[in-house]
C-alpha cells in the first residue's frame, strides 16, 4: 500500500498556515484486492527527524492522533493544545495499518506557519518625531514578539504602479528561507532577478476593508552568499482601481457607485531566514527599502496598461543594480483589513495559444486569431525605433475585415476603451511586452502602429501569443464521446469554466470580472468533476462572510465592489451560497472545516429571509429564472422558495455537525413549514383540464400555468408529496416534449437533472442541437469556442459559464458518474445504455483517487462498461436494461455472473459485459 497525496483541507499551498486547527487527508493506492485500512496514526513535530524512519521520537511530537481504529482518510482534525508555534516548520506523517496489521508510512510532509493568533500588522505612527511607533502607547502591540507581525506597509504614497527593492548581504546561505508578502492591488515578487513563484495577480481579490491576503514563497534556492536583492512590482487591481484618462473600467461604467479601497499602493514583506546552527533572523519591509515609479504608468485590470520601455530600469531587481537615485520608501497606514494567508490556489499561466491566422486589414494594423477564446494574458514581441507607440486591443468578436468588435451597442466603450499602449525603447532588438496586472477574455488580438515586414517604416511585429490565465486548482476530469458535436461542446464548456476561475469565481473574465455568487453553487456540481475547488470555495465563503450586512442579508456578489439595487442586491438564489457551499464542501470533498465559522452567518441569513416571507412562507422578491427571455425574472415563488427550503435543510445539517441538536430541530421544523406552504400555494390537484397534478407559478396570479421549471424545482428539491411524484414528472415531460429549452440560468440545472432522472438523454441532446436559440450547438455552428452570456448570436460577453450546467449532465448522465457519498466514498456508474452514444470514455481524479469509466456498445450490440474504482470507495454500477438480460463482471482473469439491476464493486479494475 502506498500513502499518497497528503494534504490539508482548505489550503492549496501550506507555507503560511495561520490557524490553530487544521484537517489532514490522504489517498491510498494498492494492488491488493483485499486490502483495507484498519487504523491510522498521524504524528506532527517541529523536528523532521522525529517523524522519520520506523521509530517515532515521542518526546518531540507536537501532536499525535494516536492509533485510531478507523478507515477514514479525510477530515482528520489536528488541534494542538497550545496552538501552533509562529513562523515554524512542521513535519507530519501518516502511518496506517492494513487488514493484516502491517504498517505503511507516507512520506514526511511539511508545512510552515505564519502567525496563527495575529492578523494585524503593527501600527506605524506617521509622526515619528513626536510619537515613535515603539513608544509607550504602542507597547502592547510589541509585547508578544514571537507571535506578532513585524513588517510595515510601505510605498511611495501614490496610486500609480511602483517598483520596490531591498538590497542586503548574507554571510552564508540559509538552510531555509520563507518569505511572506502582500502588495495591493497586485504584485509580482522577485528574488535576485528571478520570479519568487509562478503566481500571477497575487494576492487574491478580497474586501480589503475586512481581509487582505498574503502569500508565502520558499526562496531558499534563490538566495546566495554575498549580495542579494528582493524586488516587488505593484499595480492597482481592484484595490485602487484606475480608469486612466481614456479607458473602460466597469465599476465606473454607469454611475461610479463602486468601492475604491485605498488611494496608496502598498506592500509588506517578511523574509524569515533559518540557519544550520538553529538561528532565525527576520528581514522586514520598512523605510530602508527603495522605491521608484514603474515604467507601467497605468495598471487597469480590464486589460489596459500603459508601458514605456524607455523608462524601464533594466536589471532593477538584481544585486548589481545601482539604486542610489531611488527614493526611500514611505511607511503607510495600509488597508483596514486584517491579514490572512492566501488559502485558495494562486492564479497562474497555463496553455499558450499560437495564432491560427494573421491578417493585415489596412496599413499599420495587424490582427491575430488565436483560434480559442479564453481568459488571456497576451505577449507581444516587436522591434522598432525609440518612442514608437504600439496599441494592443483585445476582442471576442471581429468585424468582416478582422478588426475588433463589441457587438453590443450598449458596450461600445469596451471596443474603444480597452487597450494597452506601449512605447518602445528602440534597442535595435526585439522588445517584449506582456501585462503584469491585467487580463481579459479574448480570441482576437489587434496590434496597431506596426507592420509585418517593416516595409512602410513602421515597427515590425515579430510575434503575438495568448497565454491562458486561470486558477492553479488541480485539474481532475476529462471526457470524450463518439459524437463530434458533443466533443466540441465539451471543449467549449471546459474552456469557459477554466476561464472563470481566479481568486474567486467570475461571471466573465472580460467585461465585468465580478464575483456574482449564483455561479458558485449552481456550477459546483459540474466544476467538481474537472477542478479541485475545495480551497477556492473555502476562500469564497470568507468573501461572503466579509460581505454580509448587519441585517443578515448576503448580497449577490462577494466581494461587493459595486453597489447594486433591488433584486440585483438581494436575491436568495445568489445569497444562498452562504448556506449551500458548506454542504457542497461536505458532499464533494468530505470536509466540514468551514461549518463552525459559517453557521452563525447562515443562521442570520435565514432570519433575514424570514422577514421577506409572503403568504406564510413563500419568497417572491428575487430575480427568478434569470436569463430566460434574456434577463427577465419569472417563476420567482417556485425558484426562490425552493432555494429557501434547501438553505434551511443545509443550516440544519450544520447544526447537527456542530452538535447543536435543538437548533437542528428548529430548522427542520422551519423547513417543514416552508414545505407545507409551498405545496399549499403552488401544487395544483384540482384542475380538471389536466390529467395530473402539477405545480404552477404565481407570475400571473390567479391564472395557472404549468411549465417545466416549476415541476423541476419541486422534484429536484424534494418538495413533491410522494403520491404526486409520478404526476409531476408527467407534467414536466409534457412541457419538454418538443425538445426546446425554456429555462434561464437558475432553472437550467434543474431542467437537465430532471431529464437525467427521467432517463431522457434524447431530449437533452435535442435541446442542445436546436437550429435556433436557445441552443448550445448554434453557438458552435457559428464558430464560437466558449459559451455566450445569453441565448443570442451576438452579445457583450462570449465567455460566460452561467449557462454551463449541461456540463454536469454530461458527466453525470453520459459518462454516467455521480457521487452518492461524501467525497465519492460511494458513487454510481450508470451510462446511458439506450442513448445514441456507442462509446463514452472519461475519468475524474476524485478525493480518493482516479475513477475511470469507459462505456462501449460493440458490433454485436453488447454493452461493455470498464470501471476503475479507487481505494477507499465503493462503486455501484447499474447494469444494462436494469437486469432484464444477464451480465458478467470480469476482474483480471476472473469472471463472475451478476444478477439484478446493479453490482457493487470495491477498489480495482473491472469490465461489466452484457450477456
Amino acid at each position: 500500500m502506498q500513502v499518497l497525496r497528503c494534504g490539508i483541507h482548505g489550503f492549496h499551498e501550506v507555507l503560511g498556515i495561520d490557524v490553530d486547527e487544521i484537517r489532514f487527508y490522504w489517498t491510498i493506492e494498492t494492488d491488493d484486492k483485499h486490502a483495507s485500512q484498519l487504523a491510522y496514526r498521524v504524528v506532527l513535530s517541529t523536528d523532521e527527524a522525529a517523524v522519520q524512519g520506523d521509530a517515532i521520537v515521542e518526546s518531540k511530537l507536537a501532536w499525535d492522533s494516536g492509533r485510531v481504529m478507523s478507515n477514514e482518510q479525510r477530515n482528520i482534525i489536528c488541534k494542538p493544545d497550545n496552538g501552533f508555534q509562529s513562523t515554524c516548520s512542521y513535519y507530519w506523517r501518516v502511518t496506517l495499518w492494513d487488514q493484516s496489521e502491517r504498517p505503511h508510512h507516507s512520506a514526511v510532509n511539511h508545512f510552515f506557519t505564519a502567525y496563527p493568533r495575529s492578523h494585524l500588522l503593527p501600527p506605524y505612527s506617521m509622526n515619528q518625531t513626536y510619537m515613535p511607533h515603539t513608544s509607550l502607547i504602542f507597547r502592547s502591540w510589541f509585547e508578544d514578539e514571537p507571535n506578532r507581525w513585524k513588517a510595515v506597509w510601505i510605498g511611495d504614497g501614490g496610486d500609480k504602479p511602483i517598483y520596490l527593492r531591498k538590497a542586503f548581504d548574507l554571510a552564508q546561505p540559509p538552510a531555509r528561507a520563507i518569505m511572506f508578502a502582500s502588495g495591493l492591488g497586485h504584485f509580482n515578487m522577485t528574488v535576485n532577478g528571478s520570479p519568487a513563484s509562478d503566481h500571477r495577480l497575487d494576492p487574491g481579490w478580497t474586501n480589503y476593508h475586512r481581509r487582505v491576503q498574503f502569500t508565502a514563497y520558499d526562496v531558499t534556492a534563490q538566495l546566495q552568499t554575498g549580495a542579494n536583492v528582493l524586488g516587488a512590482h505593484l499595480g492597482n487591481g481592484f484595490y485602487a482601481g484606475d480608469k486612466g484618462e481614456d479607458r473602460f473600467f466597469w465599476p465606473m461604467y454607469e454611475d461610479n457607485t463602486y468601492v475604491r479601497y485605498g488611494n496608496e499602493l502598498c506592500f509588506f514583506s517578511e523574509l524569515h531566514l533559518f540557519y544550520p546552527d538553529g538561528s532565525h533572523t527576520t528581514m522586514i519591509s520598512d523605510p530602508s527599502w527603495r522605491v521608484r515609479r514603474s515604467a507601467t504608468s497605468l495598471a487597469n485590470i480590464y486589460a489596459s496598461e500603459n508601458h514605456d520601455r524607455r523608462q524601464y530600469p533594466t536589471g532593477w531587481d538584481t544585486p548589481d543594480f545601482d539604486d542610489a537615485d531611488w527614493a526611500f520608501a514611505k511607511p503607510l497606514t495600509g488597508p483596514r483589513g486584517h491579514i490572512y494567508y492566501q488559502t485558495q490556489p494562486p492564479v497562474v499561466l497555463h496553455e499558450t495559444f499560437q495564432p491560427v491566422k494573421i491578417t493585415e486589414p489596412r496599413p499599420g494594423i495587424v490582427c491575430y486569431d488565436l483560434g480559442q477564446n479564453a481568459s488571456t494574458m497576451v505577449r507581444v514581441e516587436v522591434e522598432g525605433p525609440r518612442g514608437s507607440e504600439i496599441i494592443v486591443r483585445y476582442s471576442e468578436t471581429i468585424q468582416e475585415d478582422g478588426t475588433v468588435l463589441m457587438p453590443d451597442p450598449l458596450f461600445k466603450e469596451y471596443e474603444t476603451g480597452v487597450f494597452s499602449r506601449i512605447h518602445l525603447a528602440g534597442t535595435g532588438a526585439p522588445e517584449t511586452w506582456e501585462p503584469d496586472f491585467s487580463f481579459t477574455s479574448a480570441r482576437y488580438i489587434q496590434v496597431e502602429g506596426v507592420s509585418l515586414d517593416g516595409s512602410d517604416g513602421r515597427p515590425v511585429i515579430r510575434s503575438v501569443v495568448g497565454r491562458h490565465i486561470s486558477s492553479a486548482a488541480r485539474r481532475l476530469g476529462t471526457m470524450q464521446t463518439d459524437k463530434e458535436d458533443v466533443n466540441q461542446l465539451l471543449s467549449a464548456l471546459s474552456w469557459t469554466f477554466s476561464s472563470n476561475l481566479f481568486s474567486y469565481h467570475t461571471d466573465c473574465p472580460q467585461i465585468e470580472k465580478f464575483g456574482w455568487l449564483e455561479v458558485t453553487h449552481l456550477l459546483a456540481p459540474a466544476t467538481q468533476y474537472v477542478r479541485d475547488m475545495e480551497a477556492l470555495y473555502t476562500k469564497i465563503l470568507d468573501d461572503i462572510l466579509d460581505t454580509q450586512e448587519p441585517s443578515g442579508l448576503v448580497p449577490t456578489m462577494a466581494p461587493e465592489i459595486r453597489y447594486m439595487c433591488g433584486p440585483l442586491h438581494d436575491t436568495i438564489t445568489w445569497g444562498c451560497a452562504v448556506c449551500l457551499l458548506p454542504d457542497i464542501l461536505r458532499e464533494y470533498y468530505g470536509s466540514t472545516h468551514v461549518i463552525a465559522k459559517v453557521f452563525p452567518a447562515a443562521v442570520r441569513y435565514m432570519e433575514y429571509m424570514r422577514t421577506k416571507e409572503r403568504r406564510g412562507g413563500l419568497i417572491e422578491h428575487g430575480l427568478g429564472d434569470w436569463g430566460r427571455g434574456i434577463a427577465f425574472g419569472n417563476n420567482q415563488a417556485n425558484i426562490e422558495t425552493a432555494i429557501y427550503y434547501r438553505c434551511l435543510q443545509c443550516v440544519a445539517m450544520m447544526a447537527r455537525e456542530l452538535g447543536e441538536m435543538q437548533k437542528a430541530k428548529e430548522f427542520e421544523q422551519w423547513a417543514a413549514r416552508i414545505y407545507a406552504v409551498y405545496n399549499r400555494h403552488l401544487l395544483v390537484t384540482d384542475d380538471a383540464s389536466r390529467p395530473y397534478a402539477y405545480y404552477t407559478s404565481l407570475d400571473n396570479y390567479p391564472a395557472r400555468d404549468r411549465d417545466a421549471i416549476a415541476q423541476a424545482m419541486a422534484l429536484q428539491f424534494g418538495l413533491v408529496p410522494e403520491q404526486h411524484r409520478k404526476d409531476v414528472m408527467a407534467a414536466f415531460l409534457d412541457d419538454v416534449a418538443d425538445g426546446r429549452i425554456r429555462a434561464g440560468e437558475i432553472g437550467l440545472r434543474f431542467l437537465f437533472n430532471t431529464l437525467a432522472d427521467a432517463k431522457r438523454p434524447d431530449l437533452v441532446l435535442q435541446m442542445a442541437r436546436q437550429e435556433e436559440h436557445p441552443s448550445y450547438m448554434r453557438f458552435l455552428r457559428r464558430g464560437e469556442t466558449t459559451l455566450l452570456e445569453f441565448w443570442q448570436d451576438e452579445c457583450r460577453s462570449k465567455c460566460h459559464d452561467m449557462l454551463g450546467t449541461i456540463y454536469e449532465w454530461f458527466y453525470a448522465a453520459v459518462l454516467g458518474l455521480k457521487p452518492t457519498g461524501p467525497a465519492y466514498r460511494t458513487f454510481v456508474v450508470d451510462p446511458p445504455y439506450n442513448a445514441e452514444f456507442k462509446h463514452v470514455k472519461g475519468s475524474v481524479d476524485c478525493p480518493y483517487g482516479t475513477i475511470a469509466v469507459e462505456f462501449t456498445r460493440n458490433e454485436q450490440g453488447q454493452a461493455v462498461v470498464n470501471v476503475r474504482v479507487p481505494f477507499g470507495t465503493t462503486a455501484i454500477v447499474k447494469l444494462p436494461r436494469s437486469g432484464k438480460s444477464s451480465a458478467y463482471c470480469r476482474e483480471g482473469e476472473e469472471s463472475r455472473a451478476v444478477d439484478g439491476g446493479e453490482v457493487s464493486l470495491s477498489h480495482g479494475v473491472y469490465s461489466i459485459i452484457e450477456g
